[in-house]
């Protein structure tokens, strides 16, 4: 059955294409998404395929019962996009001024349709269920993963499956990892208190720009002092900001930015030393010092039994050498909540565009990729089903 669902998907190809670049067109930003998510439910219902709306807020969630018993397995794809001007030159280049896909959110959208249709056409010799969960401001914590678990998204689901289309790794490849994938994110806002006074006279006022300025260094002791050196960790300011005239001393300073971890312990170790240096050299200068961190997504971990089911997946449609073992990053991805609830993976699939001209990374605003890898991601899909209900039978 598997070859006869590889078929059709790659006759879904050129549809996945146009539902990519239809989408791409009519971009909508986290948590402002209208027409996107009634598109996909739209079409899901077309296929005949019973759809929840509103799923979590915006989320779209379908079920694909299949005639035989079996496993229940999900497979999610996120829709939202990006605040980003569209500079390519493509036909289908974003008619939304300042919107985006520009993460390749449109690309899994799609994807996971081309998927959906083509599992459809055999439900009824198909062991178990599928659960299309299509999910909503990826990009913007708290993003929309957690509502649409509490909304009972995963609700009777054994395992549960997502990919990520990725614009410079090669393609035809298949990226994979068991353990840590992604990283978690904390954001930071340091305000710097002191008192402003005339640049000429520094003596008679506090200087927040200085003792701001020594917090922002001295916060790079957490990575080469504080964490493991075997044990990943960033802690990086983005945004600095204070005063507005050459010649005076302002009140305050601020400054913003990011801590990417794996391991939760060395996460709460990085909050604790940022707070600690923070207030210990703003207060030696003379300064007071709030500082403020919101916690956002937690890491992304797979479990190594279900990551072993997409690499089986990949050699029955593919071969061994299309498995590439990857190294971890930094960037953050909230189906990082799935995996808390369910055993589950997440992988990568190489999108890199043939022309290196044409080659840019995430959240560029000349992003595109390499459109036959959303049909490599629905074959993975597929692949990775059935093994899934391999384990059904043996067990």
């Amino acid at each position: 059955m598997l070859e006869k669902i590889q078929k059709q998907i790659s006759k879904n190809y050129e549809e996945m294409v146009q539902d990519r670049r239809y989408l791409h067109m009519h971009p909508e930003l986290s948590h402002q998404e209208v027409h996107t998510p009634a598109f996909i439910a739209e079409r899901l219902e077309s296929l005949g395929i019973e759809v929840r709306r509103h799923v979590g807020g915006r989320g779209v969630v379908g079920i694909i019962r299949g005639g035989k018993p079996g496993k229940t397995v999900a497979f999610r794809a996120d829709f939202d996009a990006l605040p980003i001007i569209d500079q390519k030159d493509v036909p289908y280049k974003s008619t939304i001024p300042g919107v985006m896909h520009a993460c390749g959110h449109d690309g899994h959208t799609a994807a996971l349709l081309g998927f959906a249709k083509a599992m459809n056409d055999f439900k009824d010799q198909l062991p178990g269920n599928i659960v299309l969960i299509h999910q909503f401001g990826e990009e913007l914590s708290p993003g929309g993963a957690r509502g649409m678990i509490e909304d009972g998204c995963l609700d009777g689901v054994d395992f549960v499956f997502g990919a990520h289309l990725q614009s410079q790794m090669a393609a035809h490849k298949v990226y994979v990892r068991d353990g840590f994938l992604q990283a978690s994110e904390d954001s930071f806002k340091i305000t710097v208190n002191g008192f402003g006074t005339h640049g000429a006279e520094p003596h008679t006022g506090v200087d927040p720009i200085l003792a701001a300025s020594h917090i922002m260094i001295a916060l790079q002791s957490i990575v080469s002092r504080n964490a493991d050196p075997l044990k990943e960790l960033v802690v990086s300011v983005g945004s600095f900001h204070s005063g507005q005239a050459d010649n005076v001393i302002p009140n305050e300073a601020t400054m913003e930015g990011t801590i990417r971890v794996f391991d939760p312990e060395l996460r709460q170790l990085a909050r604790k030393r940022l707070t600690e240096i923070a207030q210990a050299v703003g207060t030696g200068l003379g300064c007071t010092v709030e500082v403020d961190i919101l916690t956002g997504y937690d890491a992304v971990c797979n479990d190594e039994t279900a990551m072993n089911l997409v690499r089986q997946g990949v050699q029955n449609v593919y071969d061994a050498q299309t498995i590439v073992e990857t190294d971890p990053i930094m960037p953050v991805e909230d189906f990082s909540y799935y995996l808390q609830h369910k055993r589950g993976a997440y992988f990568f699939v190489g999108a890199k565009m043939e022309d290196d001209e044409f080659v840019y990374p995430h959240h560029h605003e000349r992003f595109d990729f390499y459109e036959p890898a959303m049909e490599m991601t629905a074959h993975v899909f597929a692949a990775t089903f059935f093994e899934v209900q391999k384990m059904e039978n043996e067990s």
